[in-house]
């Protein structure tokens, strides 16, 4: 399954206690990552974005919202921003996964919530029922809000689309489904709340202004300034430096400007990266000149994760060799482990000097091969390339061959460079079998199972390419040399085996 963000909002911003029992809440379902936390004092609202596997993000949005009506009282609450609830919108967006699967969760937890806390829910965005509550505006507002839904939810109109014809002290939860869009304040330096909303009016689509933008003007008393919230729907139309100049001209008009601005939630980095290159007046900044993002995506594609995802797509590479290589750097690793555990012990201080060139021997033989792995994998790309080549006529043919031929032997000496450094790897364990700790005999023999296994791997891999050879020569040169290090693996293999069973027996 995919990856589903929720970003649901919260009525309470001043208890710090009360919104970390809702996060927890959050967190108590396994599979959840929080990805940030937001709070507003003088809204009184909070923002908890996280995401997971599509199977786990439901559970964790109800727990909050279950937590949330038990902790927040609205009938009591007070704040600048509009709510209809403890639990007041709750979105799923999709990461990974489909916006057909988000409406999927959406409508699931809006029947959870009714049935089983008993808290009317209203469905907006692309899960709404009724065309007009696919905005989210259109249903809850300034003028519009708790207190006000608690005397017409009865009317059919405000009728809700699943739970209770009433209102209790949790209120009603809006629950919906969404594409990412862009929490975006921008604080002005003037305390006239009149002035925030009439630039919030000028900016807003439904009034006639920046596509994709919905505005409200606000005060906030903790740092008695005039605000211009915004949420922009589509930063992509409409990014966020044009809405942060069209929020400064139209300050202007009223001899004030941007005191300074803010984000709420989180932001694609495409955002940041459009407003940086219109602010440097470039025409762009291409992700792969971020060195954090290079950095990152090196980390990522070295990573063990990243690597069996690619091995169990449908990609060709990486493919066997590859995966012998990684199975040769375990063994490597494990035989480490094992000199590692008798260096330095008193009772085979005499063999410490060689556990001590173990050690080195292993972690460097680890290295090797997982740098073959890379290797193997841009071998193996190599021969896909030369295989596109064109053949139409007979000097392409010749030309795309004589390429062929020398991919082919690079495909074979890779894989019989990981061969070789999986020999070394069983001659550094059968001296670990005889001289290492005993207590980690069964380590040994897990580590040479893993040797001749990545062996036997990455000689298929010689032998399908050095058949493929015109050189019929060397072609039988690689077979011979690989069959007699195979021979020789398993030889010495058996013998460790052997002196594992008599060790345990």
């Amino acid at each position: 399954m995919g990856i589903v963000e929720c970003v649901p909002n919260f009525s309470e911003g001043r208890d710090e206690k009360i919104i970390a029992a809702i996060k927890d809440a959050i967190t108590s379902v396994e599979g959840i990552s929080i990805l940030d936390v937001e709070r507003n004092a003088d809204h009184n609202r909070s923002v908890i974005s996280f995401a997971g596997d599509s199977s786990v993000v439901l559970e964790a949005a109800f727990r909050g919202i279950k937590k949330a009506g038990e902790l927040i009282d609205m009938t009591t609450h007070k704040g600048e921003h509009p709510r209809f609830g403890a639990a007041d919108v709750i979105p799923f967006i999709p990461v990974t996964e489909t916006m057909e699967e988000c409406i999927r969760l959406a409508n699931l937890l809006a029947e959870k919530v009714s049935s089983e806390l008993s808290i009317p829910v209203y469905l907006y965005g692309y899960a709404a029922k009724t065309p007009w509550r696919s905005n989210l505006e259109n249903i809850r507002s300034k003028t519009f809000q708790y207190e006000e839904l608690k005397q017409h939810i009865a009317e059919e109109k405000w009728n809700p689309d699943r739970g209770p014809k009433t209102v209790g002290k949790a209120g009603a939860t809006i629950i919906g489904a969404r594409n990412f869009l862009v929490a975006y304040n921008v604080n002005l330096n003037t305390n006239r709340i009149k002035v925030a909303k009439a630039i919030a009016r000028k900016i807003r689509e439904k009034d006639g202004g920046l596509k994709n933008v919905k505005a409200l003007g606000f005060f906030l008393s903790e740092s008695d300034t005039a605000q211009v919230s915004m949420n922009l729907v589509d930063f992509q139309k409409t990014p966020v430096y044009k809405a942060y100049e069209n929020v400064k001209l139209e300050a202007s008009r009223y001899g004030v400007s941007p005191r300074e601005s803010e984000i709420v939630g989180l932001i694609p980095l495409k955002a940041v990266l459009d407003t940086a290159a219109y602010y440097l007046q470039m025409e762009s900044i291409p992700e792969d000149q971020i060195l954090e993002i290079k950095l990152s995506k090196s980390q990522k594609e070295d990573s063990l994760g990243e690597f069996l995802s690619r091995l169990s797509s449908s990609s060709p590479a990486p493919g066997g060799g590859a995966a012998s290589a990684l199975v040769g750097a375990i063994s490597a690793a494990l035989s480490g482990m094992v000199s590692s555990l008798t260096h330095g012990k008193k009772a085979y201080a005499a063999v410490s000097e060689e556990m001590e060139k173990i050690i080195a021997e292993s972690r460097s033989l680890m290295n090797e091969l997982t740098s073959l792995m890379k290797l193997d994998e841009e071998a193996f790309n190599g021969i896909s390339a030369v295989w596109k080549l064109p053949k139409d006529t007979d000097e392409q043919k010749e030309a795309r061959n004589a390429k062929l031929q020398i991919a082919l032997i690079h495909a074979i000496e890779v894989p019989m460079r990981i061969v070789k450094s999986c020999v070394k790897i069983i001659d550094l364990q059968k001296e670990l079998v005889e001289k290492g700790n005993k207590n980690a005999i069964s380590d040994v023999a897990c580590s040479a199972e893993f040797s001749l296994a990545a062996i036997r791997g990455a000689s298929s891999n010689v032998i399908i390419n050095a058949k493929s050879l015109d050189d019929r020569r060397k072609g039988e040169q690689f077979l011979d040399e690989t069959k007699a290090i195979i021979k020789y693996a398993e030889g010495k293999i058996e013998e460790i085996r052997k002196i594992v069973e008599s060790k345990i027996a």
